[in-house]
């Protein structure tokens, strides 16, 4: 799973347009897929155990009860693709990680190299 978006140069460039808020909901998402991240294989696993009927039933309780104390954040569930820019959660191009709004702006302005907007 991929957990940083393309293109880190062009956002250090604009990093002084965002605003405080985004800035704190990017921040806040960004610690959630490094923790998503490093609970994942642990997640996966209990899953497996719980899961797996040839197992004694203890077994599967108990490590169904370990997948419960682990933290609801770890979960990739809870994971959601957020602009850069603005923080926006939905209508995001996920291999730019920007919104559909400020992909329009920076396509008009020609900032994204290979985009151009279409006539004909």
């Amino acid at each position: 799973m991929r957990l940083y978006h393309r293109g880190a140069a062009f956002c250090k460039k604009m990093r002084g347009k965002l605003s405080k808020m985004s800035e704190k909901r990017n921040i806040r998402d960004h610690k959630r897929r490094l923790l998503a991240a490093k609970y994942e294989l642990r997640r996966k696993l209990y899953k497996a155990f719980c899961k797996d009927l040839d197992l004694p039933s203890d077994m599967r309780d108990k490590h169904r009860y370990k997948l419960s104390k682990l933290p609801r954040k770890s979960s990739f569930a809870r994971v959601r693709n957020r602009c850069i820019f603005t923080g926006r959660p939905r209508s995001v191009y996920e291999f730019f990680r920007i919104s559909r709004i400020v992909f329009r702006g920076l396509a008009s302005r020609g900032s994204l190299m290979g985009i151009k907007k279409s006539s004909w």
